[in-house]
Parts: C-alpha cells; sequence; structure tokens
C-alpha cells in the first residue's frame, strides 16, 4: 500500500504563517506529514484523490471533550436517575466496556465531524482496567488523542508510566486538575510539580465552578502558570486573571455552546481577545451541545458580535472590532492545536506537519455558492459537508463513510445504556410530545 495520497484541485486552507491558501492547489501527503502543496504537483505511485469542489484544511482540534458522556447525547438537563442527576449519578455504574463503548461512539462521531484530533478529559474510577478500556477505544478509534488522567494520589506516578505505555502511537497522556477556591491551592504545587516531573501538559478546569475570580493570578504570583498549561472553560476572570494568562503563555480552551447551556457562563471571549489571547475550543459534554466543531465555530463568534452591539447599543465608547471567520477558524484547527500541545505539528498544513486534513464539500445546497471559503466553513457547513478525513496520512472516512465498524460501534453503544440505565434508574430525557 502506498504511503502517498495526492489531493488535487481543491481550494486549499493551509491555515499557516508560512504557506497562503490557494484557490486551487494540490496537497501532496508522504509517509503521514504534509510533503508539498502548490499547483500541478506530481506524484509516482501515489493514491490520488480528486478535491475539485470541496476545501481542503487542517482538521479541526477538539481540545476539551468528556467521550465518557456520549451515552446520554443529548440528553440535556432536566433528567434523574434513582441517585440524583445524570449522568454523574450513572457513572457510577459503569464497567470497563460501557467506558469503552462511550468513548469510542464519541470519538468516531468526532471523526465524522471533521475533528482529527481529541482532548478527552475521562474522570470515571481511574483503577486499571477502566483507564485501559479507554485507552483501548482511542487506539481503535484512530484520532490524534490526548487522555486527561484526573485521578491523582499515591499512585498517579505508576498510573500515568502505565497510561503511558499503553496509549498508542497517537495517544498522549495529560493530567487534569478541577482547581479548587483560592483557600484550597495548598496541594496545587506539589501536582502540578508532579505532573513537570512526568513530562506530561496539566489541563485545569478553572475561573468557573468551585474556583473563581482571582485564582489565575494567584497560581501566577506562585510561580505555577506557564506554557505546559491549558486552562478549560474560564467563564469567571477578573483582570488580573486575564493578565496573568497573557503574561505566563498558558494556553486557553473554550467550550461555548456547553458553558452556556450548562450553566456555567458566558465564556470570556472579549476579555482574551483584549489581550491577544487566542484561545482553543471544545466540544465538552455531548449531553447539552452538538459534537462538531462548527457549531462551536458560531456560538463564538455569534456570541462575540452580541457583546460588540450591545455596547454600540449602549452608547459606549471603544467598541472593540467584531471577530472574524478567519480568527474563528484558527481557534477551531491550529490555537486548537496549541493548547492541545500539539503547537507546531498539527492544526495547519504546512509541509512537514502531521498530514491530519479534511476534505469539506463546497457543491452542497447549504453552502453553494461559495463566495468566500472560510466563511462558509464558519456560517453554513455542518458535518453533512464533511467527505474525507485522514489522521496523520490514514484515511478515517472516505467519502462520506467511516473506515470503521460502526456497526460494532453502536451495538456496543447500545448495550452500554441499557446496563447503565438499568443499573442507575432510566438515563432517558423527557418523554416525545411533552
Amino acid at each position: 500500500m502506498t504511503s502517498k495520497t495526492l489531493l488535487s484541485g481543491g481550494c486549499v486552507l493551509t491555515l499557516g504563517a508560512r504557506t497562503p491558501n490557494l484557490t486551487r492547489a494540490d496537497v501532496l501527503i508522504d509517509d503521514g506529514v504534509v510533503a508539498e502543496v502548490g499547483s500541478g504537483l506530481r506524484a509516482r505511485e501515489a493514491e490520488r484523490v480528486d478535491a475539485t469542489d470541496t476545501i481542503v484544511m487542517p482538521g479541526f482540534v477538539d481540545t476539551h471533550r468528556h467521550a465518557w458522556t456520549s451515552l446520554f447525547k443529548n440528553l440535556g438537563e432536566p433528567a434523574t436517575g434513582a441517585e440524583g442527576p445524570l449522568p454523574v449519578a450513572a457513572s457510577d455504574h459503569f464497567q470497563p466496556e460501557d467506558l469503552y463503548a462511550a468513548t469510542l461512539i464519541g470519538l468516531l462521531g468526532a471523526i465524522e465531524a471533521g475533528i482529527t484530533t481529541v482532548v478527552d478529559w475521562s474522570p470515571i474510577r481511574f483503577d486499571g482496567p477502566f483507564a485501559d478500556a479507554a485507552l483501548q477505544a482511542h487506539a481503535d478509534a484512530g484520532l490524534r488523542t490526548v487522555f486527561v488522567h484526573a485521578g491523582r494520589g499515591p499512585a498517579t506516578r505508576e498510573l500515568v508510566a502505565h497510561r503511558t505505555g499503553a496509549a498508542g502511537p497517537l495517544t498522549s497522556v495529560a493530567l487534569g486538575f478541577l482547581m479548587p477556591g483560592s483557600t484550597g491551592l495548598g496541594s496545587v504545587a506539589d501536582e502540578w510539580a508532579l505532573a513537570r516531573e512526568l513530562g506530561v501538559r496539566i489541563h485545569a478546569h478553572a475561573g468557573s465552578e468551585n474556583s473563581g475570580r482571582g485564582v489565575i493570578s494567584l497560581l501566577a504570583r506562585q510561580g505555577l502558570l506557564g506554557e505546559d498549561v491549558t486552562l478549560v472553560h474560564c467563564s469567571a476572570l477578573d483582570d488580573d486573571d486575564v493578565d496573568a494568562i497573557a503574561t505566563s503563555g498558558a494556553a486557553m480552551s473554550l467550550s461555548p455552546s456547553s458553558e452556556m447551556a450548562s450553566g456555567l457562563g458566558s465564556p470570556p471571549i472579549q476579555q482574551l481577545i483584549d489581550r491577544d489571547i487566542r484561545p482553543g475550543l471544545g466540544i465538552d459534554d455531548e449531553r447539552v451541545t452538538p459534537g462538531d466543531m462548527f457549531a462551536q465555530m458560531r456560538a463564538t463568534i455569534s456570541l462575540q458580535h452580541a457583546t460588540v452591539f450591545d455596547r454600540k447599543l449602549a452608547g459606549r465608547a471603544g467598541v472593540p472590532r467584531l471577530m472574524s471567520t478567519r480568527d474563528a477558524i484558527r481557534y477551531a484547527t491550529v490555537d486548537g492545536a496549541g493548547a492541545a500541545g500539539f503547537g507546531g505539528s498539527t492544526g495547519s498544513l504546512e509541509p512537514g506537519m502531521h498530514a491530519d486534513v479534511i476534505m469539506l464539500r463546497t457543491d452542497r445546497p447549504n453552502v453553494f455558492p461559495i463566495n468566500d471559503p472560510i466563511g462558509a466553513v464558519v456560517w453554513g457547513m455542518d458535518t453533512s459537508n464533511v467527505d474525507w478525513v485522514f489522521v496523520g496520512g490514514r484515511v478515517v472516512m472516505r467519502a462520506g463513510v467511516l473506515q470503521a465498524d460502526v456497526q460494532r460501534a453502536r451495538s456496543l453503544a447500545t448495550a452500554a445504556r441499557e446496563r447503565v440505565s438499568a443499573a442507575s434508574g432510566p438515563v432517558v430525557g423527557t418523554a416525545p410530545g411533552r
């Protein structure tokens, strides 16, 4: 089987700093990386894929997802089980095979949405069989992933070492933390020091939930923030917090649809723009949000535009500029790659980058005619436009068809949902027609 693939005749959005976007061009993939971008490329023994009537661009990067909640897609807030709100109550009844099924169906759904990299925060019981089951799902899905280990304690060092060894070539391991309030930060320095000793990235829920304004700036004053930290959500930030993020080089991950739908508050988009902080975007929880980046880009740009127009209507001076579609698409790709810890290796189609590539159809009525390719991706497209998906040069979706045993994944997810439902109470929402 050839290791070369030539994507010919598409509109190429490289989104790179060195290689421009091209109205019509070819992309040569060789041995898993982008080898060349240009017009009239030739390559012996390459599989040729006709990219006419498509946009060829880097795959989307999902910087924060709880894939284990995929059994509860679209459930919403109202449902409860015998032991409390779902999916929290149901999580205690998961078995390793349920976690595998939920993670696999969630990651396959990500591929179908044009997502080639997922940061998966999986906090369910981190004893061996559970984490191993999640890691097996990562390997079987074929995405580029980060497995965020949210457990801690005396065994953390051994667990991370084991997970790192068990992870496949496309999966890396990180440590996840739920930040406490300012009075509960005593253990953070030791925990983060361990993460750095182990050489793994730090992902932290901060500036929301149990922690609030001022916690991030306090972390900065203690010298804990750095470029190896990704701060998640951060709906409650004061000016000192945002300044601390900007000066420390820490990355940001926003999940705008989920944050607003689940009560975390509006993401601090304008605060970040004011400091030239470029966040990545994430899905977070498919229970309350679509599992695709098209929805997240639209939520982000729409919220920022609403903020600007509210200020203008109020007669305020110094109204900020409107976010552009160029900003939004970079949040979902190259900026997201940085937040996931893959900056400089994926997120754009520069030669030498991982060939994590998607082809989006431009001849469908939902976006035709194409007046502006980036505008079409951000404002008009959805998962129906996703045609081909490559991860590291390997085809994981071909001409609209997932290259996976989808029937098996569906059967496993159905069985898992039934098992968990029987143990915890129904995992269904309101009845039809209510």
